[in-house]
């Protein structure tokens, strides 16, 4: 009952917050136009989305630690909550400057780098992982150096360890981004990642209550919102809640080192088709990764023949199917899992490829 208060008071607040962020981009003009091939609405619909999640989320977790003692906890510190709230403030003001200026594509990199580097220093890091091959960890903690102090505490850097979070952050920072092309499709992915993730906090194996606070919160703001961004979208994430989601879902995976395998199972579509992406741009078509263009797996699937609703569920089914699934596996078998996952990747892809030509070909 805890958690499910929570989860309806997340998404409560989420919802009246929406139709506030909603009023007032309307009012300053922060909305996007149609117009290019990759944007298939046919109306203006304002931007700025993810303030609300962001804001909600925050209401929920602020509470939780004035008002009870769930928080801070054994894996969730006081200096982390900061750290994770100022990494997403950040990640929010470069996305309204973003959504409000239209930024080059170099200059949308900064807020994301330093958010990372933001809960990178509050003490967060990809420590170990487990050894896919067998029993075992692979431990990441090696080759560190102190670099200096502050409020007591030593910062370090460790290479390996804040190397693989750093990618891997922005990595899911940039998934998330780019998949944001149907209107609910990223909304309702971090919902199911989120719940994926809280069950797996609450298992026998991993038992991490205030990381599964930290979740449900998050599943209860998305849902809140995807009331008001299913198809047809009445207000867009825009590009500080499109990159907050992916950094919160992978920030929810590394803490404490063991859930990086669920997340990629949850993701995995997604991950292997943005990295299909910027390689088909980079060596095929001679262009830089951040030129956008229509020729993501879910715009396929639309010019496939499915309609915007089916294709979001079909997306969100392969999600909620390989999440769920790898509850109840160990490491070597999500290993494989993810093998599966990518060999369905492929048939999809070569499913709607082929359907697109079809479609065409009758024109």
């Amino acid at each position: 009952m805890w958690y499910a208060g929570l989860f309806l008071a997340a998404a409560a607040l989420a919802f009246l917050a929406t139709a506030v962020v909603r009023h007032a981009a309307v009012r300053r003009g922060i909305v996007d136009y149609p117009g290019e091939p990759r944007k298939i609405h046919s109306k203006p619909v304002p931007l700025l989305g993810g303030v609300a999640i962001f804001a909600s989320f925050w209401l929920v977790i602020g509470s939780v630690v004035l008002f009870t003692e769930q928080l801070p906890a054994r894996y969730i510190s006081e200096q982390f909550l900061l750290g994770l709230f100022i990494a997403g403030a950040v990640l929010m003001l470069g996305g309204f400057l973003d959504d409000r200026y239209r930024l080059r594509a170099r200059f949308q990199l900064i807020a994301p780098l330093i958010a990372v580097l933001v809960v990178i220093g509050s003490g967060m890091g990809i420590v170990f992982v487990s050894n896919p091959l067998g029993p075992g960890l692979w431990h990441l903690d090696i080759l560190q150096w102190e670099l200096f102090a502050v409020g007591g505490r030593t910062i370090s850097f460790v290479l390996l360890a804040d190397f693989f979070t750093v990618i891997w952050l922005l990595g899911m920072m940039e998934t998330t981004k780019l998949l944001d092309g149907l209107d609910g499709l990223v909304t309702g992915i971090t919902t199911i990642g989120a719940f994926i993730l809280f069950a797996l906090s609450l298992s026998d194996k991993t038992f991490q209550p205030d990381v599964a606070l930290l979740a449900v919160a998050l599943a209860g703001a998305a849902s809140g919102f995807l009331f008001w961004n299913a198809h047809p979208a009445k207000i867009f994430l825009g590009e500080g809640g499109s990159v907050w989601l992916g950094f919160m879902l992978g920030v929810l995976a590394i803490i404490s080192g063991g859930k990086v395998a669920t997340a990629l199972l949850v993701m995995g579509v997604p991950i292997l088709d943005v990295a299909w992406v910027i390689l088909r741009r980079l060596f095929l078509e001679k262009k830089s990764p951040a030129i956008g263009d229509s020729k993501h797996l879910h715009f396929r699937l639309l010019t496939a023949g499915l309609s915007h609703r089916q294709s979001v569920l079909l997306l969100w089914g392969l999600a909620a199917l390989f999440g769920v699934a790898s509850l109840f596996l160990q490491t070597q078998g999500k290993v494989y899992l993810l093998a599966v996952l990518a060999f369905v990747m492929i048939l999809l892809a070569l499913w709607s490829r082929k359907r697109s030509s079809q479609s065409q070909f009758l024109r």
